[in-house]
């Protein structure tokens, strides 16, 4: 299909593609953080989000260094994708996905006012539907463990349908994760501690991972590197949609509202501070 140079082009184009998303998802985790610890307040922000992340990006870890590592799961995915044996997991997945965790770990420790002593919002209560979203997600990857452990065998359920389900319980957290955010934004009718960079990172970085995927799909002459790998492929795609909510949010709906109010409350915030430190 393709000519020998133009293969080896395509698969250098690949690793650069690759490595220029996760740059840019990698870099889409420190926005926000320093943010919050430069207005020392996590007003304006969700909780949900990073603890999400946490469980989220923990499956996705765990999924990825599988299909990249475990010779028991790629032979198990060579089996059921006979025509591209070899997993659309690379390096750079893993390493974004366990770089993505800590920092998820470190942003969600900010809204803890004994670690940080950071001013608390009203973000910082979880609703029902995260907690649901978290426990169905558990749930379902310890049912497709069971099923394994009880019924696994030729035909039977496999140790590769648990690197989906925890696949899964990442993309399922990726859709919801930004719903709280997006509704407080909404509520609120402002985007003021929120930072957009984030979002503006993530859509790159969704770009560049889809476009990672076609590339090697077609090297491979065959799609099903997309249908093996949905995770990667809905990852993308769903980053990309509720990226440009926030950015429709950021600079057409909401734009400039709660500016001032948010700047003459970290005014106060301060002058209170210099007032502790001199009566001190």
């Amino acid at each position: 299909m393709f000519t020998p140079s133009t293969v080896l082009f395509l698969r250098a184009l690949s690793r650069l593609l690759g490595w220029i998303y996760t740059i840019a998802w990698s870099a889409s985790f420190y926005p926000q953080p320093l943010l919050l610890h430069r207005r020392r307040s996590t007003n304006g922000s969700t909780l949900s989000h990073p603890l999400l992340n946490i469980l989220g990006f923990t499956a996705y870890t765990l999924s990825t260094s599988l299909l990249l590592f475990s010779p028991l799961i790629r032979s198990q995915y060579a089996s059921r994708n006979p025509v591209s044996p070899e997993p659309t997991v690379r390096g750079n997945d893993v390493a974004f996905a366990g770089h993505a965790l800590v920092c998820s770990l470190v942003t969600a420790s900010m809204y803890v006012k004994r670690v940080w002593g950071f001013e608390q919002g009203r973000g910082k209560r979880l609703g029902r539907g995260t907690v649901g979203i978290a426990g169905g997600c558990a749930v379902g990857v310890l049912w497709v463990v069971g099923r394994v452990l009880l019924g696994g065998g030729e035909g039977g359920w496999e140790w590769i349908d648990v690197v989906y389900a925890l696949g899964y319980a990442k993309l399922v957290v990726t859709i919801t994760k930004y719903i709280p955010q997006a509704w407080l934004n909404y509520k609120r009718k402002s985007t003021v501690g929120w930072s957009i960079g984030p979002m503006l990172l993530d859509m790159i970085g969704g770009v560049l991972s889809i476009a990672q995927l076609v590339i090697d799909s077609s090297l491979q002459a065959d799609w099903s590197g997309i249908t093996g790998n949905p995770v990667k492929f809905g990852l993308g795609n769903v980053s990309i949609c509720f990226d440009l909510v926030f950015v429709v949010q950021h600079y057409w709906l909401y734009r400039g509202r709660g500016a001032e109010k948010a700047e003459d409350a970290e005014t106060r915030r301060l002058l209170r501070e210099d007032d502790e430190a001199v009566a001190g």
